[in-house]
């Protein structure tokens, strides 16, 4: 490890055919423009929106993403359970999930100048799901597990709410480098760094159709509300953009540098 600085690429709801071709097509370039160690990304909702395939978690893999973090949606498919206990998987679920649930919470990546990047994924509670443990001691636990082994931490609160989203950016500020918000689809205009150096924005956005209500057709979603009656959901088409931020963190004082949004249509 050289390197004084690194530079990380979060990208937001990985959502069905059109965000996996999106990132597999523009990856290649963003790697270039901003100088990239590492790309993260989270991958619930990959398999039509709702949920992941081990398949499709290696086509995303394959395309430059270095670890999926979940979400709600990321047990939805059980075929994937597998990919999710294997060791040293690069597909986490939340660690607040019952401990029952498959796969893990943390996972451990190295960037490409050999920096040992933990990843914690974690759900809150408001309006989202009612069966995971309360988020703080849980991803306390998560940080006391990684830390001896991680250089930098970087966190994925998955939440319904933004006040539960702020509310972890200011638990964990100081103790991380990096917390993202994800679940909403809609990038959020509060990128900042934190008083005690941890880089925080509310959500990162989706990568995916936004000719759309965050990522489902249009026309069928404004039927349901319209009449209150059940419809089958079908995938936008439509102005594909690849969303996230980029993160530049020092290694020697362990604080965020920079955070800039990045949102680029295919």
């Amino acid at each position: 490890m050289t390197d004084q600085k690194i530079n990380i690429l979060f990208l937001g709801d990985i959502f069905g055919e059109p965000g996996r071709l999106a990132i597999k097509n523009l990856l290649p370039r963003l790697k270039e423009q901003y100088s990239l160690d590492l790309v993260l990304a989270n991958g619930e909702n990959a398999a039509r929106g709702r949920g992941i395939t081990t398949k499709l978690a290696k086509e995303i893999l394959a395309s430059g993403v270095d670890l999926i973090t979940g979400g709600n949606h990321i047990l939805q498919v059980t075929e994937v359970y597998p990919c999710l206990n294997e060791k040293d998987s690069r597909v986490i679920r939340p660690c607040n999930f019952p401990k029952q649930a498959p796969g893990r919470g943390v996972g451990i990546v190295k960037s490409k100048s050999g920096v040992s990047v933990g990843v914690i994924n974690v759900i809150g509670n408001m309006y989202l799901n009612g069966a995971a443990d309360l988020p703080y001691d849980a991803i306390d636990d998560a940080i006391q597990k990684i830390r001896d082994e991680a250089d930098i931490i970087v966190v994925d609160m998955h939440a319904e709410a933004t006040s539960e989203k702020r509310a972890m950016g200011w638990y964990l500020d100081g103790r991380v480098q990096l917390v993202v918000g994800t679940h909403t689809h809609v990038q959020t205009a509060d990128e900042e760094i934190l008083p005690g150096g941890t880089a925080f924005i509310t959500d990162l956005g989706m990568c995916g159709p936004y000719n759309s209500v965050i990522g489902m057709d249009k026309n069928i979603i404004l039927k349901r509300f319209r009449t209150g009656m059940p419809q089958k959901f079908e995938i936008g088409v439509g102005d594909v953009r690849v969303c996230g931020i980029v993160c530049e963190i020092d290694l020697y004082t362990k604080k965020a540098v920079t955070i800039s949004r990045i949102c680029e249509r295919e």
